[in-house]
């Protein structure tokens, strides 16, 4: 497995994730993992050597693992990356927002919003 490591990882990573045809082709591996070259071209309105050169960066950020079968070469969504992401940033920030939620459903579960509670005014 893969660990961030360094700024320079993240820095591979964020990169890798900033280009909507890279985010596209990371699309295209999720929905059928393993694809040849020529199988992700084929949904992609890019040139051959375009999707190299995308597939090249992802590989380089460990977003995307490839593995020879005979001639072919297969390519595979990594989804390592992204969880160490969720893990280090997005996931503390989520924490924040589901305890603000929850406080907010206490609130109200707690106030007037239930119409028996509510006081005649």
């Amino acid at each position: 497995m893969h660990i961030i490591r360094s700024v320079s990882d993240a820095d591979l990573l964020f990169k890798a994730l900033s280009d909507p045809g890279r985010r596209k082709l990371m699309d295209r591996l999720h929905a059928n993992d393993g694809q040849t070259l020529s199988e992700l071209c084929r949904y992609l309105d890019m040139t051959r050597q375009g999707v190299t050169q995308h597939l090249a960066v992802l590989e380089a950020a460990n977003l995307v693992a490839v593995q020879w079968r005979g001639r072919e070469k297969l390519h595979f969504l990594n989804p390592v990356p992204l969880q160490e992401i969720y893990d280090r940033w997005i996931s503390k920030f989520e924490r924040l927002r589901l305890q603000a939620l929850g406080e907010l459903k206490r609130s109200l579960e707690e106030g007037s919003t239930d119409p028996k509670r509510r006081s005649k005014t």
